[in-house]
Protein backbone atom coordinates (compact mmCIF):
# COMPACT_ATOMS: atom_id res chain seq x y z
CA UNK A 1 0.00 0.00 0.00
CA UNK A 2 1.06 3.56 -0.64
CA UNK A 3 0.86 6.27 2.01
CA UNK A 4 0.26 9.64 0.36
CA UNK A 5 0.87 12.70 2.55
CA UNK A 6 -1.49 15.51 1.62
CA UNK A 7 -1.14 19.21 0.95
CA UNK A 8 -4.38 21.18 0.58
CA UNK A 9 -4.06 24.73 -0.68
CA UNK A 10 -6.16 27.86 -0.14
CA UNK A 11 -4.84 31.35 -1.03
CA UNK A 12 -1.37 29.89 -1.55
CA UNK A 13 -1.29 28.45 1.97
CA UNK A 14 -1.09 24.88 3.20
CA UNK A 15 -4.35 24.35 5.12
CA UNK A 16 -6.68 21.72 6.57
CA UNK A 17 -10.47 21.65 6.78
CA UNK A 18 -12.96 19.95 9.07
CA UNK A 19 -15.54 17.82 7.22
CA UNK A 20 -14.92 19.78 4.02
CA UNK A 21 -16.16 23.07 5.50
CA UNK A 22 -14.18 25.92 3.95
CA UNK A 23 -15.00 28.20 6.89
CA UNK A 24 -12.88 25.92 9.12
CA UNK A 25 -9.74 26.30 7.00
CA UNK A 26 -6.64 26.83 9.10
CA UNK A 27 -3.01 27.10 8.11
CA UNK A 28 -0.90 24.10 9.12
CA UNK A 29 2.50 24.92 7.63
CA UNK A 30 4.48 28.00 6.66
CA UNK A 31 5.67 26.80 3.26
CA UNK A 32 4.06 24.48 0.72
CA UNK A 33 7.41 23.71 -0.90
CA UNK A 34 9.23 23.01 2.36
CA UNK A 35 6.36 20.80 3.50
CA UNK A 36 6.59 18.83 0.27
CA UNK A 37 10.36 18.48 0.69
CA UNK A 38 9.85 17.20 4.22
CA UNK A 39 7.44 14.55 2.94
CA UNK A 40 9.94 13.51 0.30
CA UNK A 41 12.68 13.27 2.93
CA UNK A 42 10.63 10.76 4.95
CA UNK A 43 10.65 8.34 2.03
CA UNK A 44 7.13 8.96 0.74
CA UNK A 45 6.89 7.94 -2.93
CA UNK A 46 3.67 9.74 -3.83
CA UNK A 47 2.06 12.96 -2.60
CA UNK A 48 -1.54 14.16 -2.82
CA UNK A 49 -2.11 17.86 -3.56
CA UNK A 50 -5.46 19.65 -3.79
CA UNK A 51 -6.23 23.14 -5.06
CA UNK A 52 -9.19 23.85 -2.76
CA UNK A 53 -9.80 27.28 -4.29
CA UNK A 54 -9.83 25.59 -7.67
CA UNK A 55 -12.31 22.98 -6.49
CA UNK A 56 -14.77 25.70 -5.53
CA UNK A 57 -14.09 27.95 -8.53
CA UNK A 58 -14.12 25.16 -11.10
CA UNK A 59 -10.75 26.18 -12.54
CA UNK A 60 -7.05 26.20 -11.68
CA UNK A 61 -6.25 28.77 -8.98
CA UNK A 62 -3.17 27.58 -7.05
CA UNK A 63 -1.51 25.70 -9.90
CA UNK A 64 1.64 27.84 -9.75
CA UNK A 65 2.31 26.64 -6.19
CA UNK A 66 1.79 23.05 -7.27
CA UNK A 67 4.12 23.31 -10.25
CA UNK A 68 6.76 24.95 -8.05
CA UNK A 69 6.70 21.81 -5.92
CA UNK A 70 6.91 19.64 -9.04
CA UNK A 71 10.02 21.51 -10.23
CA UNK A 72 11.79 21.23 -6.87
CA UNK A 73 10.89 17.71 -5.68
CA UNK A 74 11.38 14.22 -7.11
CA UNK A 75 8.40 12.66 -5.32
CA UNK A 76 5.48 11.60 -7.54
CA UNK A 77 2.47 13.92 -7.31
CA UNK A 78 -1.25 13.55 -7.90
CA UNK A 79 -3.34 16.72 -8.11
CA UNK A 80 -7.02 17.46 -7.72
CA UNK A 81 -9.21 20.54 -7.50
CA UNK A 82 -10.83 22.47 -10.31
CA UNK A 83 -9.74 20.22 -13.16
CA UNK A 84 -12.79 20.47 -15.41
CA UNK A 85 -11.27 20.81 -18.89
CA UNK A 86 -8.83 18.93 -21.06
CA UNK A 87 -6.68 22.06 -21.06
CA UNK A 88 -6.27 21.77 -17.29
CA UNK A 89 -5.51 18.05 -17.52
CA UNK A 90 -2.86 18.72 -20.15
CA UNK A 91 -1.43 21.68 -18.21
CA UNK A 92 -0.67 19.51 -15.19
CA UNK A 93 0.54 16.44 -17.07
CA UNK A 94 2.73 18.47 -19.42
CA UNK A 95 4.26 20.16 -16.38
CA UNK A 96 5.29 16.85 -14.86
CA UNK A 97 2.37 15.96 -12.59
CA UNK A 98 2.05 12.18 -12.47
CA UNK A 99 -1.71 11.82 -12.00
CA UNK A 100 -4.67 14.20 -12.10
CA UNK A 101 -7.89 13.69 -10.18
CA UNK A 102 -11.21 14.53 -11.77
CA UNK A 103 -13.94 15.13 -9.18
CA UNK A 104 -17.02 17.14 -10.03
CA UNK A 105 -16.48 16.34 -13.71
CA UNK A 106 -17.30 12.70 -13.00
CA UNK A 107 -20.85 13.74 -12.10
CA UNK A 108 -21.40 16.67 -14.41
CA UNK A 109 -19.44 15.67 -17.52
CA UNK A 110 -18.71 11.92 -17.68
CA UNK A 111 -17.94 12.23 -21.38
CA UNK A 112 -15.00 14.47 -20.50
CA UNK A 113 -13.75 11.81 -18.09
CA UNK A 114 -14.10 9.21 -20.84
CA UNK A 115 -12.07 11.39 -23.23
CA UNK A 116 -9.37 12.03 -20.63
CA UNK A 117 -9.07 8.33 -19.75
CA UNK A 118 -8.92 7.36 -23.42
CA UNK A 119 -6.04 9.78 -23.95
CA UNK A 120 -4.12 9.45 -20.68
CA UNK A 121 -5.22 6.11 -19.17
CA UNK A 122 -3.66 5.54 -15.73
CA UNK A 123 -2.67 9.19 -15.36
CA UNK A 124 -6.35 9.94 -14.70
CA UNK A 125 -8.01 9.26 -11.34
CA UNK A 126 -11.54 10.06 -10.24
CA UNK A 127 -12.26 11.54 -6.84
CA UNK A 128 -15.49 10.35 -5.26
CA UNK A 129 -16.41 12.39 -2.19
CA UNK A 130 -19.46 11.12 -0.33
CA UNK A 131 -21.70 12.43 2.41
CA UNK A 132 -24.14 9.88 3.85
CA UNK A 133 -23.39 7.69 0.85
CA UNK A 134 -24.22 10.34 -1.75
CA UNK A 135 -21.65 12.04 -3.94
CA UNK A 136 -20.73 15.69 -3.35
CA UNK A 137 -19.27 18.08 -5.91
CA UNK A 138 -18.05 21.65 -6.36
CA UNK A 139 -15.53 21.49 -3.53
CA UNK A 140 -18.04 19.58 -1.35
CA UNK A 141 -20.55 22.45 -1.50
CA UNK A 142 -23.08 20.56 -3.65
CA UNK A 143 -24.51 17.14 -2.73
CA UNK A 144 -26.01 15.05 -5.52
CA UNK A 145 -28.48 12.18 -5.44
CA UNK A 146 -25.92 9.76 -6.89
CA UNK A 147 -24.83 6.82 -4.73
CA UNK A 148 -21.05 6.51 -4.43
CA UNK A 149 -21.05 2.84 -5.50
CA UNK A 150 -23.13 3.60 -8.58
CA UNK A 151 -20.75 6.37 -9.63
CA UNK A 152 -17.72 4.14 -9.05
CA UNK A 153 -19.21 1.47 -11.32
CA UNK A 154 -19.90 4.07 -14.01
CA UNK A 155 -16.30 5.25 -13.80
CA UNK A 156 -14.98 1.70 -13.99
CA UNK A 157 -17.05 1.15 -17.14
CA UNK A 158 -15.44 4.26 -18.64
CA UNK A 159 -11.99 2.79 -17.98
CA UNK A 160 -10.95 4.65 -14.81
CA UNK A 161 -8.21 2.73 -12.97
CA UNK A 162 -7.89 4.85 -9.81
CA UNK A 163 -10.57 6.12 -7.44
CA UNK A 164 -9.79 8.48 -4.57
CA UNK A 165 -12.60 7.94 -2.09
CA UNK A 166 -13.40 10.39 0.73
CA UNK A 167 -16.10 10.05 3.36
CA UNK A 168 -16.55 13.77 4.01
CA UNK A 169 -17.85 13.17 7.53
CA UNK A 170 -14.46 11.69 8.39
CA UNK A 171 -12.26 14.33 6.75
CA UNK A 172 -10.08 16.21 9.21
CA UNK A 173 -11.71 14.50 12.18
CA UNK A 174 -8.98 11.96 13.02
CA UNK A 175 -11.74 9.46 13.78
CA UNK A 176 -10.57 6.69 11.48
CA UNK A 177 -11.49 6.03 7.85
CA UNK A 178 -14.89 4.60 6.94
CA UNK A 179 -13.77 0.99 6.60
CA UNK A 180 -17.27 -0.26 5.82
CA UNK A 181 -17.75 2.04 2.85
CA UNK A 182 -14.23 1.34 1.62
CA UNK A 183 -14.77 -2.41 1.86
CA UNK A 184 -18.06 -2.12 -0.05
CA UNK A 185 -16.39 0.03 -2.71
CA UNK A 186 -13.48 -2.37 -3.14
CA UNK A 187 -15.90 -5.28 -3.50
CA UNK A 188 -17.95 -3.42 -6.11
CA UNK A 189 -15.18 -2.40 -8.53
CA UNK A 190 -11.75 -3.57 -9.64
CA UNK A 191 -10.27 -0.04 -9.61
CA UNK A 192 -7.33 0.82 -7.37
CA UNK A 193 -8.88 2.49 -4.31
CA UNK A 194 -7.11 5.34 -2.52
CA UNK A 195 -8.66 6.06 0.87
CA UNK A 196 -8.93 9.64 2.10
CA UNK A 197 -10.40 11.11 5.26
CA UNK A 198 -10.10 10.15 8.90
CA UNK A 199 -6.68 8.48 8.95
CA UNK A 200 -5.41 9.24 12.45
CA UNK A 201 -2.75 6.73 13.48
CA UNK A 202 -0.84 3.57 12.64
CA UNK A 203 -3.83 1.39 13.53
CA UNK A 204 -5.76 3.05 10.70
CA UNK A 205 -2.92 2.32 8.28
CA UNK A 206 -2.92 -1.32 9.41
CA UNK A 207 -6.70 -1.54 9.00
CA UNK A 208 -6.43 -0.21 5.45
CA UNK A 209 -3.68 -2.68 4.55
CA UNK A 210 -5.93 -5.45 5.89
CA UNK A 211 -8.58 -4.30 3.41
CA UNK A 212 -5.94 -4.54 0.67
CA UNK A 213 -6.48 -0.89 -0.25
CA UNK A 214 -4.11 0.53 -2.89
CA UNK A 215 -3.33 3.79 -1.08
CA UNK A 216 -4.07 5.91 1.98
CA UNK A 217 -4.02 9.71 2.07
CA UNK A 218 -3.24 11.46 5.33
CA UNK A 219 -3.08 15.17 6.05
CA UNK A 220 -4.11 16.43 9.46
CA UNK A 221 -2.75 13.39 11.32
CA UNK A 222 0.72 14.04 9.92
CA UNK A 223 0.62 17.75 10.76
CA UNK A 224 -0.59 17.15 14.34
CA UNK A 225 1.89 14.32 14.89
CA UNK A 226 -0.73 11.66 15.64
CA UNK A 227 0.59 9.71 12.65
CA UNK A 228 4.32 9.17 12.23
CA UNK A 229 4.75 9.26 8.45
CA UNK A 230 8.00 7.28 8.51
CA UNK A 231 6.42 4.46 10.52
CA UNK A 232 3.28 4.56 8.39
CA UNK A 233 5.36 4.10 5.24
CA UNK A 234 7.22 1.21 6.90
CA UNK A 235 3.95 -0.52 7.78
CA UNK A 236 2.58 -0.05 4.28
CA UNK A 237 5.83 -1.26 2.73
CA UNK A 238 5.75 -4.39 4.88
CA UNK A 239 2.19 -5.05 3.74
CA UNK A 240 3.32 -4.84 0.13
CA UNK A 241 5.90 -7.56 0.77
CA UNK A 242 3.18 -9.69 2.30
CA UNK A 243 1.17 -9.46 -0.89
CA UNK A 244 -1.27 -6.77 0.23
CA UNK A 245 -1.77 -3.33 -1.26
CA UNK A 246 0.10 -2.16 -4.33
CA UNK A 247 3.28 -0.46 -5.34
CA UNK A 248 3.41 2.58 -7.60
Amino acid sequence: MLVLPAIDIIDGNCVRLYKGDYSTAHKVADSILETAKSFEATGAKFMHMVDLDGAKAGKRVNSDSIIEVRKNCNIKIEVGGGIRTMESVEYYLENGIDRVILGSAAIKDPEFVREAVKKYASKIAVGIDAKNGFVSAEGWTDTSEINYIDLAKQMEDIGVQYIVFTDISKDGMLSGPNLTMLDELKAAVKCNIIASGGVANLKDIINLTDLDIYGAISGKAIYTGSLDLVKAIEVAHAANHNGKGANI
